[in-house]
């Protein structure tokens, strides 16, 4: 699943091609993909409406238009597309036609992404489809002191919350694996056995890592691609996710897989400790 990194790259890449651009129709071809309204409502309202602000929270596109929000989750494998004329494909769910007569295309192998049209508002926080979403992992509000009051009571292991995006929304799986390297923590340490200190460091390093992943066009792993096929290439900069049976960059023991909050998950079991 795409992550806030890839979600960013998404998002300035339709910022770059669509900025401005007025909808003059749109054809749903998979209505249960349109979350809210109906999909017939849905064409309606969006109709002659024109893209003018792309925001992210988590891992959810914020499209701002004219008098609504389009609200997108690319959930596994949703990407979007622009053609001059549309490619056929069973995969392609929804499709934006332009005053200008490109075609913005919202692909989808798994159909299991989702969209809703809300009418406009300055706070997010109040749209009905991030009911559930923490703050983002940049927003202000979000630091070691605060995080700590946040978990040091749950009963879980640190990998399950850096993954719960209730309380801290845009890390996914593989970012969860690199913080905990970055931090030297042990993803299965128990929320009640780290200090302040601690998630004072697992904070910054999950901003010194996402914002570097974001300058890097985000990670492709698999078949992962951006929106209009960007790759992005943090891949490259990965220090144990994806590594397992290679020498970890600190003290070259093999690095291992093992599976934790139902995730593979790397770790060095040497510079990790387990709290």
């Amino acid at each position: 699943m795409p992550e806030a990194p890839e979600v960013q790259t998404v998002l300035d890449t339709l910022a770059c091609q669509i900025k401005g651009a007025t909808i003059q129709n749109v054809e749903i071809r998979y209505p249960r993909m349109i979350e809210y309204p109906d999909a017939k409502s849905f064409s309606t309202k969006i109709t002659q409406q024109s893209f003018h602000d792309f925001v992210r929270i988590g891992k959810y596109l914020l499209l701002i238009l004219d008098q609504d929000i389009l609200v997108c989750h690319l959930r596994m494998e949703g990407k979007f597309y622009i053609y001059s004329q549309v490619e056929e494909s069973k995969h392609i769910h929804v499709i934006f036609t332009l005053a200008d007569g490109r075609k913005l295309c919202y692909h989808d192998t798994r159909k299991f992404g989702r969209m809703a049209l809300y009418p406009k508002t300055n706070d997010y926080s109040t749209l009905p489809m991030l009911a559930h979403v923490g703050f983002d992992f940049l927003d202000p509000q979000v630091n070691g002191l605060w995080f700590y009051h946040k978990i040091h009571t749950l009963k879980r292991n640190l990998k399950s919350v850096l993954l719960d995006q209730s309380i801290i929304a845009g890390v996914g799986n593989i970012y969860a694996n690199e913080i905990c390297f970055a931090c030297r923590l042990d993803p299965r340490s128990r929320c009640t056995k780290l200090s302040k200190k601690d998630c004072e460091a697992i904070i910054s390093q999950m901003r010194k890592i996402m914002l570097e992943a974001m300058q890097y066009g985000g990670t492709t792993i698999r078949d992962y691609t951006s929106s209009l096929g960007v790759t992005g290439r943090f891949q490259l900069h990965l220090k144990v996710h994806g590594k397992q049976g290679q020498p970890c960059p600190v003290c070259s023991r093999p690095i291992d897989k093992i599976v934790v909050a139902q995730r593979g998950t790397y770790l060095c079991r040497n510079c990790q400790k387990r709290k």
